[in-house]
């Protein structure tokens, strides 16, 4: 069984919340359909330590250069102030290599703004903070902005920066984490704060225990 890498970017001023709830479930395996086999590992511009937006310090566990997608299940790109600029663009383009390789993108916030200058969202279905927003990115999607928390097309999920539940279910059921009712448990419970969500997880991890 070959493990599975996610890959998360991380840079300055990093939206914390907007992944966690998605690196964190990933990472411990919990009611996963098959347990053991995704790992994440995190990607910088370099591999020098950042310093996230709630002042964390990250070192990364390689540059952005070095990341091939045949190495990787997936690419996530959190928000940040630099999305704006040309700081993180390297991340736009490897965000594009990826698709065109045939592996998924998930996006959320600011880094929709990356996605859009690279042409990735012009023919897709997409969301962002607000349409506005990526406008100035003088893509040519606009006509296929949706005003919704997260939305998946054709390997690339889009999501606002106040969804990162809905951003994580997206992200769940692209890789295939969960099965169906699993998945639909687990938002109902974290998303909704809906204990019934807890009895089925529970009850599937004692079904699955060892």
């Amino acid at each position: 069984m070959s493990m599975k890498t996610v890959h998360v970017a991380v840079y300055d001023t990093l939206a914390d919340w907007e992944v966690g709830a998605a690196t964190a479930h990933i990472a411990n395996g919990n009611w996963h359909r098959e347990p053991g086999i995704f790992e994440v590992a995190t990607v910088g511009l370099t591999t020098d330590a950042i310093t996230t937006m709630g002042r964390l310090r990250v070192t990364p566990d390689l540059a952005v250069a070095d990341l091939e997608p045949a190495d990787s299940a997936m690419l996530i790109l959190p928000g940040a102030d630099q999305w704006m600029g040309e700081d993180l663009i390297a991340f736009a383009y490897k965000a594009k290599e990826f698709v065109d390789a045939g592996v998924p993108v998930a996006a959320i916030c600011g880094a929709t703004f990356g996605l859009a200058r690279t042409g990735l969202l012009d023919n897709r279905t997409h969301t962002s903070n607000a349409a506005e927003l990526l406008v100035y990115s003088e893509y040519s999607g606009a006509a296929h902005y949706v005003d919704a928390p997260a939305v998946t097309d054709r390997d690339v999920i889009t999501a606002d920066g106040m969804s990162p539940f809905e951003f994580a279910r997206e992200i769940f059921a692209r890789l295939d984490l969960y099965e169906p009712r699993i998945l639909e448990a687990w938002y109902q419970l974290y998303a909704r704060k809906d204990p019934a969500g807890y009895a089925v997880l529970a009850e599937y991890e004692g079904s699955h225990a060892a």
